[in-house]
Order: C-alpha cells, then structure tokens, then sequence
C-alpha cells in the first residue's frame, strides 16, 4: 500500500462534529408536508384471548386519519423472520395476546399526541389466561403457551447435529467417561444470565411515504439492516426489491436491537400506501421496553471435570434459552452462536446442549454479543470455580489448556476452526500490565484488615467476521426477506473526476466510525489524504447490496471488500500515472497526495492530473477504460475468532453488598488494527456494557407476565460514577481470514466482562465460603450472600 500510512493511526471520527453539536439527522427530525403519527394500543397483559375490540369511540376523536386491527392487515401474514422456527409475530394481535407490550391496534393521526389519546380511548375486553415465564415451568410442557406448537421447547442446540453432519466424532461419552475417573475433579453450578433490555440512546423510529404513480416506498429506518428491511417490505407487498428504497440516516445506537425487521416497520408502510400521506412512529423509552427486543435470558448448569494438577477433560453444559413468545429474525439461531465457541480458547472435549424455549414474554434476540457472552460466562465462571477446587492459581489454569501457537488454525469440536491465537502471550501481557502479583498482595493485605477484596480473571474467544458463503445454508442470509444473498461483503471505490474519492459501501453503521476506518482504508490505498475520502451508507437505492452491521463483521467482511476494491482502483490510476510519467505501472509508488517512480519522489504527477487522464480518454492510455471505479465482493474462508483476557478488582461492603469496580484492566486481540482510538472507543463501550449487565440490569418479569423494569427508575444502567478509567491494551495475532489481517472488536468488551467481575466478586467473598452470586450484583443480593454465608 502507500508508504505514507494512516493505517494504524489515531485519526479523528469525521462522524463525531455533527452529532456533538446536536446537528446530527435521525429519523425523527423528518417532517415531511402532510406527516401522519403512528401511536399504538399495547396489550397490558401477558396472555389473554380478545373477546371484544371496539375500536368505534376512538375513531371519532380529533386528528385520527385511521385505525388498524388484524383484519385489516391480516392478507399481509405474519412479520417476516430469517429463522422460521417457533411462532412468527402476527403485524397486530390476531385474537390473542402472548406477552405484555403486544400491539393490538394502530392508530394513525395527525400529530402522536392525538394518536396517543385515540389508542387509550379503544375498548378492549380480554378473557385472561395464565402466563407461562419461568423457563424451566416452560420447558416441562405442563402447559402450552402455543396449542400449535408441538411443544414450548422449540429447537435443541448441541454438537451432536453438528458431529453428524461433519463426521466428528461426539465428545460427549469422553466427558462422561473423564466424570469416572477416581482422580477427576468435578465441579458443577447453575448459574443464571439474566434478561437484558437494550438501551440504544435513540429509540427506534421508521417514517414510510408512498408514491402511486411510480408504485415505490421510500422508508427512512434506524435500522441496522437497510437491505434486510428493504427485501421484507417488498416481498411482504408482493413488489420487486429495487421499488422500496430504505435510507438509515444516524441510526443512535442499535447493539443488535436494530438488527430485526419489526412489525411497526411493516405497519408504517402499510398505512402510508393506504392513506396516501406519509406516516411516522418513534417509540417511546417505556415502550421500546417491551416493543423492541431483549436478550440473553439463559438458565444452565455447568460442569467441569479434570485433574488436581489443573488439566481439563472436559466440559458440560445444558442450558434453557429464553425465546420470548415469537420468533423473529434469528431469534432461535442465537444460543448457536454461543454453541460455536463453547470451548473457549481451551483444548478439551465438550458436551454442550442448550434448549430455545418459549415463554410468554417479549421476543429475545440479538445483544451486543448475541450467545456468546452467555456461553462465556458459563465457561469462564466454572473454570473459575474448579480453579479454587483444586488451590490453583487461575490463569495458570487456564494457560496449562490453552490451544497453543503452533496449533492453529485449531479445529474445534463443532467443526469450526480457530484463524489465529496466541493465548498465553495475551494472558503474560494482562499480568504484566495489570501487576498481577501486586494485586494478589494487595488482596491480601486487605483481607488482613478485614475488608472483602477480590481480584477476579477471565478469558474469552468470540466467532464474528460473518461472511463465509456457506453460512447461508444454515440460515445465515436474508433469503426469508427476499434477498437470497450470503454474507458477503460489498464496497464501491471511485476516484472522481476532481481527484475526491466516494466510497460506499453495504453496511449500516450505528456509531461504530466506518465513515473515519473506511477513509483509513481507501486514503492508505491511494496515498491520498482521508480529508478527501467521502464515505456512503444507509441507502439501498444508492448502494451495493449489503448485508448490514452486527457480529463485529463489517470491517473484517465488507472493510475487506473496500480494501481489495481499492487495489483495484490503485492498480488502474498506476497504469494512468506510468503513462504520464513515461515509467512502468510496476514502479508506480503512491504517497501525499501523488505519485511517483519508486526510488525517485521527483518528477511525480499529482492525483487530479491522474483523475483527469481517468475521464479524458485521449490523454489516458490507449488499453485502459474511462473512468476510475471497482466494486468488489468479498466472501472469507472463515470467519474471524478475537480473543483477550480482563483483570477487575473490586471491593465489597460486608454491612450493605455494595460492589465497588476500582480497576479493570483488558489486554485484547482483535488482529491488526485500523484505529487504536476507535478499537478504545468499541471496547470501552463493551465493557460498560458487561458492567450492566454484571452489577445493575435485569429485566423482570412477575408471574402474571407483568414487565416489573420497563423504565429507567426500575432499570438501572452503569454511568461514569461506577466505572474507573479502563486500562486497556493489545496484542496483535493477524489473521489469514481477509487481506487485512483484521477480526473486528464491536462486540469483544462485553463478551470478555460479566464473568470477570463475578469472578472477582466470589473471590471477594471467598472467605466467607461463598461459592456464587448470580447477577446482576446488586446490594440487596451480595448482601444475602453474605448473610446466608456467615449462618
């Protein structure tokens, strides 16, 4: 590439001016002539047969252009989903009510105040069936939350279907086999991952307009999927892909919650092409509790079984996985994610089950992370617990099992294989870092005046960088949206006329920085500065045919497809620039702005005369086309496995359970890096996120189905005052995966915290006897432990 590199360094988010002055475009801020408000009347209980909706008072009240139940819109099915296993969401309840928040009815007036009054005003009489929420009650079957499912267990995620498939052998008899043996340590706990509710600081909104005359939807989103949400329009309405046209403008935060298609998406659409005017919703922060989905929601035990002397032989886990009452998206696919790193960065057998089980309660899907923070944790808390077993210090426990270096790529049991690692060398680094023998002393020391301080270790791999083809026949796609397209990733270079360059590109950015990485990319490509690199998104009119942003995907995906699109360009503009230099295309060198023979930084030819020879055919060579563009698609091997090991220091207050965070450390590898300060920038976030769910959050539901934590009051998120300065830092084990040696980091600070904080919280307490606390850790419940621990 260029020998005067941005990659690599510190630059700027060109994102960040207008969103720090509040000039930023949400959807929101759309006001167009004629815009009509979407408000909806939401079931306020969890189960119950409609045995009358009067909807006749309501349309009466001032403002209220219309009102739409399930006959209306029934002829349209139910809300499309990419994994079809379970029940699919009806668009408006169709005679039933499965979980609390269900819309029942939409009202569409002329401002939300008017369409907030006219929903309130509906009648509606419920014949009230007892809810089924707790997970294990549901996965008995005793009673069903759908008649015409087969039962409330919806799919069974183990490695068996993948050992068939593959012709591995199963694992399971050699954990069961290493439970035998008279000198193994077994060591068992169930543990809860407790029900999150994402809080993106921009809920969502979809304004959806209509033009007759050329038959189009134009819908402006804050998704994170503009294709997906495109291909489900238009097969939901019977229409072909390019006449709706999805813009996302600044999206506000998504961490996977803006990954699905929703219904009040489809139902926006419906009513602007029925009403002839554009039409908006925005949900409110108490509704996006219950309208738009949760995640994680897991119950298990896990077991490890291996020697004194810290050798694993193996490791077990069944679990239930709370799918909400409805499938959307991949809903039932995520726990799968999780099944796919089960063994963390350990070399040992597995038996591995989890159940996807119905409730009624809200949909559950993709978070930040999306199954494998949950597999993680229930990994690295029983290593954890078999470390103290056995007396052995924990990370020389888990380094006695990593895979080692010259081990890779390392083929796991599912039949994946591990790119790239360097475990050990990540875990030396940490303790360096961290001083982790002067944390030990300082503990103890504490210990010694009798406070309750913990230092808690843990490690982690994550699978993400999702864009192998073959991924499609598993689901993998958005083929149920009417889009049969793999994984792939797309970008589009141009070098226009006036030497600027435009770049765009598939994916659906909701803060992550792409405009700033992607200018990285294309500016080191070309040697020109990234002041004059634009970057695209957000609309499918305009765009190539993207997958959209989850799964720490974009950059090692479609990041790779703008990189190779861009040697092209560069191979192109130094076939150009050897004509104008009377050199060879092979010595061409690309640097400042120019370029020049390698060797010779004199005579050199600027880029704007390379750009105009581009488009002025007679002064290019006679071989080479007009213009100066390439699109690429890019389709890995595999996908990418990021990995690192945390360090959190806490103390805890023996009168009241206040957890107090006063260190964390990280050292993570994502591979080679673009932007150190926005790999900062994804971790920090990352870990704060862990930190929720570890300490404050957690969606509750009472046994009627009722949502206890549907406002910030009841559900608490970290701020600044309950985190230290983060200590961060790298190791750097390329991958072979994509041209860049990159892995991608969104998602690596929330699977790398939850545990490392559990752990360092039972370490705390250890003296007391206590073996576990669930999360969150809260006061109330560190507090019983202790209470319960001291008799």
């Amino acid at each position: 590439m260029a020998t005067t590199s941005v990659m690599g360094g510190s630059v700027r988010r060109r994102e960040d001016p207008a969103l720090i002055q509040g000039m930023g475009t949400y959807v929101d801020d759309l006001q167009p002539t004629g815009v009509l408000q979407v408000a909806f009347m939401r079931s306020p209980v969890a189960r119950a047969k409609i045995t009358s909706l009067d909807t006749s008072k309501a349309k009466e009240m001032p403002g209220v252009a219309a009102i739409y139940t399930h006959e209306d819109v029934a002829h349209l099915g139910p809300l499309l989903a990419q994994v079809q296993i379970g029940k699919l969401r009806p668009l408006l309840a169709d005679g039933e009510v499965n979980h609390m928040g269900e819309a029942i009815a939409m009202v569409v007036a002329e401002n939300r105040y008017q369409a907030q009054d006219a929903a309130e005003a509906i009648d509606v009489e419920f014949d009230v069936v007892k809810p089924i929420i707790d997970l294990k009650e549901a996965a008995s079957d005793a009673a069903k939350v759908h008649d015409e499912l087969d039962s409330n267990i919806l799919h069974t995620w183990t490695y068996h279907g993948y050992w068939d498939a593959l012709g591995l052998e199963d694992q399971t008899p050699q954990v069961d086999a290493a439970m035998e043996r008279d000198d193994a340590v077994v060591v068992s706990l169930e543990m809860k991952n407790q029900r999150l509710i994402p809080v993106a600081i921009e809920p969502r909104s979809v304004m959806a307009e209509y033009n007759p005359g050329y038959g189009r939807f134009t819908v402006h989103s804050s998704t994170q999927v503009p294709h997906a949400l495109g291909g489900a329009i238009s097969k939901t309405f019977g229409m072909i892909a390019s006449d709706v046209r999805v813009i996302a403008p600044e999206v506000g935060g998504g961490f996977g919650s803006k990954l699905n298609v929703y219904n009040d998406e489809i139902l926006a659409a419906f009513a602007a092409k029925d009403l002839g005017r554009p039409v908006k919703w925005t949900e409110t922060r108490r509704e996006a509790a219950s309208s738009t989905i949760h995640g994680r929601g897991w119950v298990g035990t896990a077991t490890i079984v291996g020697t004194k002397d810290g050798e694993f032989l193996g490791y077990k886990l069944h679990a239930l996985a709370d799918m909400g009452a409805y499938s959307q998206n991949f809903t039932v696919a995520i726990p799968l994610l999780g099944l796919w790193i089960a063994s963390g960065q350990y070399k040992m057998p597995v038996s591995w089950t989890v159940d996807c089980v119905v409730t009624n309660t809200m949909t559950t899907d993709a978070y930040r992370g999306a199954g494998r923070p949950e597999a993680i944790y229930y990994l690295e808390r029983i290593i954890d617990a078999y470390a103290r077993e056995i007396g052995m210090d924990p990370f020389e426990v888990r380094k006695k099992n990593f895979w080692q270096p010259d081990e890779f790529p390392a083929l796991m049991g599912c039949g994946f294989a591990l790119d790239s690692g360097d475990y050990a060398s990540n875990v030396d680094k940490l303790m360096e870092k961290a001083d982790y023998a002067g944390l030990l002393r300082m503990r103890d020391q504490a210990r010694d005046e009798g406070r309750l301080v913990g230092v808690g270790v843990g490690s982690y791999v994550e699978v993400c960088g999702f864009g192998p083809a073959v991924l499609a026949e598993i689901g993998f796609s958005w083929s149920e949206y009417g889009l049969p397209a793999s994984f792939n990733g797309s970008g589009l270079v141009r070098v226009n006329p006036d030497a600027t360059v435009t770049v765009v590109i598939g994916t659906g950015p909701s803060g992550q920085g792409h405009e700033t990485t992607w200018a990285q990319i294309v500016g080191d490509g070309l040697g020109i500065p990234v002041d004059k690199v634009r970057v695209l998104h957000g609309d499918t009119r305009e765009h190539p045919m993207g997958i959209g942003t989850f799964g720490s995907r974009s950059v090692a995906v479609d990041g790779a497809a703008t990189y190779e699109a861009t040697l092209k360009v560069r191979e192109k503009a130094a076939k150009i620039a050897a004509h104008l230099l009377e050199a060879s295309a092979t010595d061409i060198v690309f640097e400042n702005g120019g370029a020049h023979v390698a060797g010779s930084p004199a005579p050199r030819v600027e880029w704007e005369a390379i750009a105009k020879a581009a488009y002025q055919a007679h002064t290019s060579p006679e071989d080479v086309e007009s213009g100066l563009e390439a699109h690429t698609s890019f389709s890995p091997g595999n996908a990418t496995w990021p990995f690192g090991s945390h360090i959190a220091l806490v103390e805890v207050d023996p009168d009241t359970g206040n957890v107090e965070l006063l260190r964390y450390v990280g050292v993570d590898d994502c591979g080679n890096e673009i932007n150190p300060m926005i790999v900062n920038g994804q971790i920090h976030g990352g870990i704060a996120q862990g930190v929720g769910q570890a300490m404050f959050e957690d969606a509750v539901y009472d046994s009627d189905g009722n949502l206890l934590t549907g406002s910030l009051l009841d559900y608490p998120l970290p701020t600044a005052a309950d985190l230290p300065s983060f200590e961060l830092d790298r190791t750097v084990t390329p991958t072979d995966v994509n041209p860049m040696g990159v892995k991608g980091v969104g998602e690596a600070g929330t699977i790398g915290t939850a545990h490392t904080i559990v752990n360092a919280v039972v370490d705390a307490l250890e003296p007391l006897g206590v073996k576990h606390v669930d999360m969150p850790l809260r006061p109330k419940r560190v507090w019983q432990a202790i209470q319960e621990a001291r008799g």
